[in-house]
């Protein structure tokens, strides 16, 4: 059986137990014995005591350290830049680490790896999907896009018993082949904490890369997005804030991914976020 080189990349800030968990469910996963596997973690600046415990509990991981200031978008680039410079892989596997794997995860992706090189004649990026433990509905995995003349939706697709077609990832549970790299890289530096996944997905499709839900559930996450508008319990100065933050509506970070992938949709785009900002009671009474 072919010999492959895996990298998992992470990157973590103060989720201590979660990471631990994450990185627990990795390791008790069945991963054929013909992967190579090696985990790098960037430890953004935690002051909860992670990276000493990741250092004593797997020695092996390859523990990079932050600033603090690096979010999810710039601790997983730096992550993932290392490894590539650490030696060639042919696949990527990027995790959250608030996810807990399922020990048979790995059986989906290579299952639609399979599936991509006959439908498609070239491996991809494959999205696995998470549920909630409590409610067991899908929290993260893959959307489809529909346009409607200036205004763009996404609906997310339930996981199947096969692979599926799909338009934006969520990165949770991400496999990225080499090739994919090699063509469009890693994720854009414009993006500091989110939107960089679905832009890297959105990316590969327009470049006719396989872009694929697996099939089953990969995997266990809380939905952790919160309401992502600020009410009128809030300033106006909080509020300004929050529309400009990263871990907020990241106004010039959404405004660019707009504007690159649907440019038709940024007049829409911006009475939008700015509604949500300027007339919140608006918004939350109409929420366009």
């Amino acid at each position: 059986m072919k010999k492959e080189n895996l990298a998992v990349l992470l990157t973590c800030h103060n989720r201590k137990n979660k990471t631990i968990a994450c990185l627990q469910s990795f390791y008790n996963a069945n991963i054929p014995s013909n992967f190579d596997v090696d985990v790098y973690l960037t430890d953004d600046g935690s002051i909860d005591g992670t990276s000493e415990a990741i250092s004593e509990m797997f020695p092996l991981i390859k523990l990079i350290k932050g600033d603090g200031n690096l979010y999810w978008a710039g601790g997983m680039r730096l992550t993932w830049v290392t490894a590539m410079k650490n030696k060639p892989y042919d696949i990527y596997l990027l995790l959250n680490d608030d996810v807990v794997l399922r020990s048979d995860f790995f059986d989906n992706f290579q299952e639609t790896a399979n599936y991509a090189l006959k439908e498609f004649g070239m491996q991809g990026i494959y999205s696995g999907s998470t549920i909630d433990m409590e409610s067991n509905k899908v929290t993260y995995g893959a959307s489809r896009i529909k346009n409607f003349l200036f205004v763009v939706k996404s609906y997310r697709i339930e996981p199947t018993n096969k692979p599926q077609k799909c338009d934006i990832t969520n990165s949770n549970i991400l496999w990225v082949d080499k090739e994919v790299v090699n063509t469009i890289g890693v994720f854009d530096t414009k993006y500091t904490h989110g939107i960089a996944d679905y832009d890297y997905s959105i990316k590969a499709r327009k470049r006719n890369i396989p872009v694929l839900l697996t099939p089953g559930v990969c995997g266990v996450c809380v939905h952790d997005h919160r309401e992502n508008w600020r009410n009128n319990a809030y300033s106006l100065r909080e509020r300004i804030d929050f529309l400009k933050s990263p871990k907020g509506l990241a106004y010039k970070e959404y405004m660019y991914y707009i504007g690159k992938h649907f440019p038709f949709f940024l007049p829409y785009s911006f009475i939008m976020l700015w509604m949500k900002t300027l007339f919140p009671f608006l918004w939350e009474r109409y929420k366009l």
